[in-house]
């Protein structure tokens, strides 16, 4: 029986406890990471990073905290991160469906994929074209 069914309704779970909680989030960043280092269209940005492990872990806690997991937040904001790099839209929605592969290989729920394709949606406008 899924845990989060109780007797055929499903709990108010938040979004991080969906993802998986940490151990589950650090898995899809960790598959997702290698998903944008296998594709061609953003391939050359990621093997360009300086410590590609640090900005992951980044990654991990802006998806754990902006999903109602614990702890906080330590990098900068969207439009800092990505100020200047001149991100395509193309280049953007690269990362968008490879996280979202990532999301399906770990066998998520739709409403989980889609609350996470609603979130990576409203980023756009901070990071395209910064």
């Amino acid at each position: 029986m899924n845990p989060l069914m109780v007797k055929g309704c499903i709990t108010s779970a938040t979004l991080y406890e969906r993802l998986g909680g940490t151990d589950g989030v650090t898995s899809i960043v960790k598959s997702g990471v290698e998903k944008h280092l296998a594709n061609p269209n953003i391939k050359t940005r990621y093997e360009n990073v300086e410590d590609l492990d640090a900005t992951a872990q980044k990654v991990v806690e802006f998806f754990t905290v902006g999903s109602g997991g614990p702890g906080e937040y330590t990098g900068r904001s969207m439009e800092e991160t990505h100020k200047g790099m001149n991100v395509s839209e193309e280049e953007y929605l690269a990362v968008v469906d490879d996280t979202m592969k990532a999301i399906k290989d770990h066998g998520l729920s739709e409403e989980t994929y889609k609350d996470v394709l609603a979130i990576l949606y409203s980023l756009k406008g901070e990071v395209v074209r910064q």
